[in-house]
């Protein structure tokens, strides 16, 4: 290598590295060799990118528990901030993981990577030692949006609390996660007649399972000199819970989960019921 090609080497070098973080937002490299692998790894980590790696690999876990997992092909992610995460070609959930500020370390040693997540609270390690890389990439992404939810209970209760004459004229809600020795009341409130009334909300189908719940509820109040009524709301339950409910004397309405988001637009009030 003469002088001048030397220096076109270094000026690349120098170019690539700080030209890259800026320009390139997605690299990839298939079936690189262990030494490139390693390369490749330390300076995703180095910019705290998005690494997504697809090799053939064993997985050694020491902590809380110990596990190993012998050879297999799966798929690496490292996201960018330290969550260490291993998956299978099955499952939903991943066979080994550890969350965000996840310390991770590179070394190639005996010809094998090895990429090692470790933590202190509680001290953990989570060591993948890559025998071959398939394919490596790496990201800068930009998404500093959180996810909105709509649809469960809590977002009936919402509902309720702000309109509780949806439940019926005169309902007036007075706690939300009311605590008794049987667990928390969605909402408890009176009714136009000063009865205390208990809400147990559901955003699906109920079954008997809630009505035995509700049913524990009013059991906690079963000393109170006026008439305690309980009342299932959900969109729907099944026959089972219905006829429950008319033995047990509690009551049913009918009322779906609001699944309108912060950012659509709103819906009339009839929308939430059948």
């Amino acid at each position: 290598m003469n002088k001048h090609t030397g220096s076109y080497e270094n000026r690349e070098i120098f170019l690539l590295r700080w030209i890259e973080p800026f320009f390139m937002k997605l690299f990839s490299e298939n079936y690189p060799d262990n030494q490139r692998l390693g390369q490749l790894l330390i300076r995703g980590l180095s910019k705290r990118a998005f690494i997504t790696l697809i090799a053939s690999c064993k997985v050694f876990y020491d902590g809380r528990a110990t596990s190993r997992l012998g050879m297999g092909d799966r798929t690496i992610l490292v996201k960018a901030d330290g969550a260490f995460i291993i998956h299978q070609d099955r499952n939903l959930e991943p066979v080994n993981w550890q969350p965000s500020k996840t310390k991770l370390a590179v070394e190639l040693k005996n010809g094998l990577v090895y990429l090692k997540g470790m933590r202190r609270n509680p001290t953990e390690t989570l060591e993948v030692e890559i025998h071959r890389g398939y394919q490596i990439s790496y990201y800068h992404g930009e998404d500093s949006q959180d996810l909105e939810l709509a649809g469960y209970e809590a977002d009936m209760g919402d509902l309720i609390w702000q309109r509780p004459e949806l439940i019926e004229p005169g309902f007036r809600a007075t706690s939300r996660e009311y605590h008794t020795p049987q667990g928390y009341i969605d909402i408890m409130g009176k009714d136009r007649e000063g009865n205390l009334t208990i809400l147990e909300l559901k955003s699906r189908k109920a079954g008997v399972q809630a009505v035995k719940q509700l049913r524990r509820y009013l059991d906690c109040f079963s000393d109170h000199k006026s008439q305690v009524r309980g009342v299932l709301v959900a969109p729907s339950a099944t026959d089972d819970a219905l006829e429950m409910l008319e033995k047990q004397k509690m009551e049913f309405k009918a009322m779906e989960a609001p699944r309108e988001l912060a950012n659509q637009k709103k819906v009339t009030l009839k929308d939430y019921f059948k």
